[in-house]
């Protein structure tokens, strides 16, 4: 990201969502009839309408809502096909498990760097174009030393957040030994990964990895001063969340198959629960239980689970509107852990509000309220997008 450069107004912003209950009304504090002024990238000032300082720039919200970037904390953008044939099938009765991401690998690993590279920029591009001013992605579709560190290294132009995923599966060469395959990920791989990553991620799930592999491949990457997080209880109930919060994961992701014991020991944990409705949307499979967790006091996250296989989308819009419709969460909430949800999972705490000291990171909707992003599901409702100050591609000129 560039540097920021000199100060931003937007003005005459009819609704403003910070995110910050005690600068506004309701859980989301919300402003209405204000000015914002960003400045060196920062929030510095918000107060009433046409009452701002000076500033170098000026962007005209003329009345509509504005509402903090989103948030993606759980994508995989650094890939090279696509698979869409295994969708149709699945759409056609095939029931999905963790074998079609060994697809995916080989097409990676025949790619040049090139077009992992332009791939993941477009992708980029999409998500931002829809509101996202943060991303978080992965490798893990390399699964050998040198394709993983390449696919980390491309990661690396793109997102803010990178994660080291060598274990997502079980190299394929090395099916039926994954012993010999763990010890590669905790050894030569991780050596090669680690200072290209922030965070080291694992598939704690029948068909990937078990909890004892798991944990090892954890502790590994925490040796190496790596953060922790953990997809966990995707396809079945089984040990991922349990492990993420014994571990202190900032996130387990997916929690579609939970238990009461899960739900206790992540509402009485740090660990925030990142719900990815695109994937169940994409499998037909049942949506996690957003109301169980909320009403249980746990963190929630959404992210868009951007993949080739079971969630191919970048739109954060549309996973907020799918968690309102099939999980049972209200606009607000959703709106929230897709913003300072996936704030807290990447424990930033410089993003997911809009309020002195945090970044400028906003996004212009063309509507009067942010319950447009689940009320108007599949309609372009971003009139501008605007990271740590810089308006990204288009203005509200429309």
């Amino acid at each position: 990201m560039r540097p920021p450069v000199g100060s931003l107004l937007v003005r005459d912003i009819g609704l403003l969502v910070t995110n910050c209950p005690e600068l506004g009304s309701g859980s989301l504090g919300v402003m209405r009839d204000v000015d914002l002024v960003v400045e060196n990238g920062t929030v510095a000032w918000i107060g009433g309408a046409r009452t701002s300082p000076a500033a170098d720039e000026v962007l005209d919200a003329a009345g509509r809502c504005v509402v903090p970037g989103f948030v993606d904390s759980h994508t995989h953008l650094v890939f090279a096909g696509d698979r869409v044939e295994e969708f149709t099938a699945r759409m056609a009765g095939k029931r999905y498990d963790a074998g079609g991401i060994s697809a995916t690998v080989a097409a990676t690993r025949s790619a040049p760097s090139s077009v992992l590279m332009e791939m993941a920029a477009r992708l980029k591009r999409e998500a931002e174009a829809q509101g996202t001013t943060t991303l978080e992605t992965k490798s893990g579709y390399g699964l050998t030393v040198s394709d993983e560190s390449r696919c980390l290294e491309v990661a690396g132009t793109i997102a803010e957040e990178v994660t080291y995923l060598g274990a997502h599966v079980v190299a394929p060469e090395f099916r039926g030994r994954e012993q010999e395959y763990v010890a590669l990920v905790t050894g030569p791989m991780l050596e090669a990964c680690a200072p290209k990553a922030q965070w080291c991620d694992v598939f704690c799930e029948n068909g990937a990895f078990g909890p004892d592999a798991a944990r090892e491949i954890l502790q590994a990457g925490r040796a190496h001063g790596l953060g922790l997080r953990v997809h966990a209880n995707q396809l079945s109930h089984g040990p991922g969340v349990q492990l993420a919060v014994e571990m202190g994961a900032a996130s387990a992701d997916h929690c579609s198959h939970l238990d009461g014991a899960d739900v206790d020991a992540l509402a009485g944990s740090d660990t925030v629960a990142t719900l990815l409705p695109g994937a169940e949307f994409s499998t037909r499979s049942p949506y996690p239980d957003a109301r169980r967790l909320l009403d249980s006091g746990a963190a929630v996250a959404l992210a868009t689970d951007c993949n080739p296989g079971t969630s191919y989308t970048t739109s954060m819009p549309f996973v907020i509107a799918l968690s309102v419709r099939e999980m049972h969460m209200t606009p607000d909430e959703a709106l929230l852990a897709a913003t300072a949800g996936g704030a807290r999972a990447l424990r930033r705490d410089d993003l997911g509000a809009l309020a002195p000291g945090f970044r400028g990171d906003l996004v212009v909707l063309d509507a009067p309220s942010a319950a447009h992003l689940a009320y108007r599901p599949g309609v372009d409702l971003v009139a501008a997008v605007v990271r740590a100050g810089r308006l990204l591609g288009r203005g509200v000129t429309r």
